[in-house]
């Protein structure tokens, strides 16, 4: 059997895209995982599903698997390249569209210079929602790791993040810390690792060790997750633009029972058929 996908990439976070409107596939973990292998695959940190939606009034079905296999809820830099991919390829005329996902729905929309914003909803606090065990929804609350307590504020954006403040993420212990807070057993999902570091109010730089993936160039959802933190703990006023290794996103968020507003660019890489 052979598959037609895309590559793409939002900020340098890369993705193999696969039409599942118009021709069959039944992907497993198994098969997400050897799509997204380096060396034996295409070479993805997530694999996206497009599939049509049963809802009325939504476009389409999203489906997010992880390189090694694990189906997620959300990518905040995949829902760009998603309604990008729908566009280019002719699945749609709208320049926004309605999106179901396995964490609810968001309306990515086309924008001024090719950019795109995405809605990414409410984010969540309560820590049974995130989930997190904890008693308290205090915005900061202490997390040992190894020998060591931080200080981290937890948030969904569909997605489960861990966000901390670092003096400068270019020495921050993502690589040691990042596998032990994915991973702690007080994030019973797993969680996305986030490590910020507040250049101004309306500025951060930002590292994200994502569940399932590890480190990427850039996370969506991880940069909004960090606003939101940011935004609450008085380091941050909306706009705030997210200094990434892979690049920036522009994010907005008004207060708590607002949605936030992801900005940023998607990309083709190139298209391509791989043998099953």
């Amino acid at each position: 059997m052979k598959l037609q996908f895309t590559k793409m990439q939002g900020l340098g976070n890369d993705f193999v895209v696969i039409d599942a409107v118009r021709q069959p596939i039944a992907m497993t973990p198994q098969l997400a995982a050897r799509l997204g292998d380096r060396r034996f695959g295409v070479g993805a940190d997530q694999i996206l599903i497009v599939e049509k939606s049963e809802t009325a009034g939504v476009d389409f079905r999203y489906r997010i698997f992880n390189n090694d296999g694990s189906e997620v809820e959300q990518c905040g830099n995949g829902a760009r390249c998603f309604v990008r991919y729908v566009i280019d390829h002719g699945l749609t005329d709208k320049t926004e569209i309605r999106v179901e996902t396995k964490s609810g729905l968001i309306t990515p929309r086309v924008v001024e210079g090719g950019l795109v914003t995405v809605d990414m909803g409410v984010p969540v606090f309560e820590p049974a929602r995130i989930p997190f065990q904890s008693n308290t929804d205090a915005v900061e609350q202490p997390l040992q790791v190894g020998a060591d307590t931080v200080s981290i504020t937890a948030v969904s954006m569909g997605n489960p993040h861990a966000v901390q403040v670092v003096a400068d993420v270019d020495t921050a212990a993502v690589e040691t810390q990042g596998p032990v807070i994915e991973s702690h057993p007080r994030f019973p999902a797993r969680v996305n690792a986030g490590f910020m570091q507040v250049v101004d109010a309306h500025t951060i730089r930002l590292r994200v060790y994502e569940r399932g993936a590890g480190e990427t160039l850039a996370c969506g959802t991880g940069a909004c997750a960090a606003v939101v933190a940011g935004i609450r703990r008085s380091l941050l006023q909306s706009p705030v633009r997210v200094q990434t290794r892979g690049g920036d996103l522009s994010i907005a968020w008004d207060g708590v029972g607002a949605p936030v507003m992801m900005t940023g660019p998607a990309v083709s890489v190139f298209e391509g058929e791989i043998d099953l």
